[in-house]
């Protein structure tokens, strides 16, 4: 069984990559997270496509910055929405969804952001993990688990482009790294870094500053499966090529193999990010500065060119055949990590 899990950043705006992603990694379960679509418009959207794919369809939302979904080839039952006795801000969010799929309690999740770590948004994330603790606890008396989704915490600095760029955020502070510890302790198993545990993996990628092609990300987006399911692991990994192009989400789908890979143990990134090479060094061209003519810039003004990005803008100096993929924010994309 391949189950994926991908913070979408808008089903409405992606709604063709994903119905591409779909037919291209046959998911036989996929939850979502961010898909900013009330139940009725999700199904009107998606109904027809996921139904003629064998899917049967789950989603939990209100129509603003959250909203969660699990469609599944292997069962959809006992469907819950939310999580009980949980925190509202000031009302429940559509946050939290699970339902039992080929035997497995699966749940898809949305972790509040935090924002910061003085804002009243930074407690309803820890008292919210804490729910979810409780919720999952009781799931596990029952049947084998599987939580996955964006958790909004890179679980060690190890999951990080820079630690140092982090230092006094949200996502990384001792207390949500300590709630993170708090749910795995019951017995769920970081299944990406139990099978990948010294190599670099990102699942989220800004969209400003060029930092995907840079490949200066976070692993926030986190497949935990009960310890009586990591030995039917037979591939994880992060599926970068949903991440290139433009319209794109800011996330890469995560993705886990049960008991056969279809595609071979692959992996931590696929494809993997290309190798930073400097910038070429060029000749300065006969005449000195300030003079102008073929094979020569006048004072004030900047070439397009290789270096060059256009009238007084700098490329960086990494260029990759990922350098195609904007991490400018592309048409139809949000940076909505304040959610």
């Amino acid at each position: 069984m391949r189950v994926a899990t991908w913070n979408i950043n808008s089903a409405k705006a992606r709604q063709a990559r994903l119905i591409e992603w779909l037919d291209r990694v046959q998911p036989d379960v996929v939850c979502l997270q961010e898909t900013k679509l009330s139940d009725a418009a999700f199904l009107e959207l998606f109904d027809e496509d996921l139904f003629r794919r064998g899917y049967r369809v789950a989603h939990h939302g209100d129509g603003r910055w959250n909203g969660v979904a699990i469609f599944s080839r292997a069962g959809l039952d006992d469907v819950e929405a939310g999580l009980a006795d949980g925190p509202g801000f000031p009302a429940p969010e559509p946050r939290a969804l699970a339902a039992t799929c080929g035997g497995i309690r699966i749940w898809s999740l949305y972790v509040p952001n935090g924002r910061a770590v003085d804002d009243p948004h930074y407690a309803y994330k820890l008292t919210w993990l804490a729910a979810l603790r409780a919720s999952v606890e009781k799931a596990l008396t029952t049947a084998p688990v599987i939580a996955c989704g964006d958790f909004n915490i890179a679980p060690t600095d190890a999951d990080l482009w820079d630690p140092a760029a982090f230092a006094g955020a949200t996502h990384v502070t001792d207390a949500e790294r300590r709630a993170l510890r708090e749910l795995t302790d019951l017995g769920l198993v970081d299944v990406m870094r139990r099978r990948w545990p010294d190599e670099q993996v990102f699942t989220y990628w800004d969209y400003r500053a060029l930092m995907f092609p840079k490949n200066m990300g976070m692993r926030i987006d986190l497949l935990l499966t009960s310890d009586n399911l990591v030995d039917r692991v037979r591939a994880v990994w992060v599926d970068r090529q949903a991440r290139k192009g433009t319209g794109t989400s800011d996330h890469a789908p995560v993705i886990v193999d049960l008991d056969e890979a279809p595609d071979g143990d692959i992996g931590p990134m696929v494809p993997p990010p290309s190798p930073p090479r400097a910038a070429s060094t060029r000749r300065r061209a006969p005449g000195g500065p300030g003079r102008t003519g073929a094979g020569r810039t006048a004072p004030g003004r900047h070439r397009a060119g290789p270096d060059t990005a256009g009238p007084g803008v700098t490329k960086p100096d990494v260029t990759s055949p990922d350098a195609a993929d904007t991490g400018t924010l592309e048409a139809g994309g949000t940076d909505t990590r304040a959610n």
